[in-house]
């Protein structure tokens, strides 16, 4: 079973706000691609890796990667408009029996986690990660008046990575592109296939950087796992 890891991480992010896009973001004195990757890098399964940059910023990822000891990246190329175009290029270039996809901007997912992943993506076919939501939800109309609220107890917020047969994943991708489909996420273009998606229990840990908000959280999270790391409860 030969495993890959697809980046993406050629999205603008403007709902950060800041003066660069959100990988490159200082996260505990480095940026915050370089904690992703080392999560993947120094898993045993994970044979190759790819990053999807910004076409103008591949050459400040290259950059950037050098002299990181980061053995299993094999290729940075370049994105497209929109993050499911991005996925696919890194298809093209991906040489493995399976794939995973992860946001560029999820530094915390830890090996345990990419661990069940594998092992339900290897019985099934397709897996994500997902944890049940905490809030209620509620559906409001245009007039911002409540029409209903959900039941929270089958509601999940999905995480990446998302794990896929290599083949499932590249099917799902043509077909969209067939039929002019734009989905959330990878998950959604196999679901349109008629394909099972194994749900696996995430972690709440494992958030992705959106607002200025989430890198005061991201910064606790770091603290308290290099905390731990000193007292000799290494956790990835």
């Amino acid at each position: 079973m030969t495993v890959g890891v697809i980046i993406p991480a050629a999205g603008r992010g403007k709902r950060m706000g800041a003066p660069v896009n959100k990988p490159f973001l200082p996260l505990g004195g480095q940026p915050v691609l370089l904690h992703t990757l080392r999560v993947f890098d120094t898993h045993p399964q994970v044979d190759e890796i790819v990053v999807v940059a910004a076409a103008q910023e591949t050459e400040q990822v290259r950059d950037l990667l050098r002299h990181q000891g980061l053995s299993k990246v094999t290729q940075v190329v370049p994105g497209g408009a929109e993050r499911q175009e991005s996925v696919f290029r890194g298809l093209e270039v991906l040489s493995t029996e399976w794939v995973l996809v992860h946001d560029a901007v999820r530094p915390f997912v830890t090996h345990e986690r990419i661990d069940a992943l594998l092992e339900a993506v290897r019985l099934h076919g397709a897996a994500i990660l997902a944890v049940p939501l905490k809030d209620t939800v509620k559906v409001a109309g245009d007039a911002g008046v409540v029409e209903k609220t959900l039941d929270r107890s089958r509601l999940l917020a999905v995480q990446t990575p998302q794990a896929f047969r290599r083949t499932l994943l590249e099917d799902a991708h043509r077909r969209a592109r067939e039929v002019g489909l734009m989905g959330t996420d990878d998950a959604m273009l196999v679901e349109e296939l008629g394909a099972d998606v194994r749900v696996v229990p995430g972690d709440y840990a494992n958030i992705k950087l959106t607002t200025p908000e989430d890198l005061v959280v991201a910064d606790a999270i770091l603290t308290m796992r290099r905390n731990s790391d000193d007292k000799g409860r290494t956790r990835f």
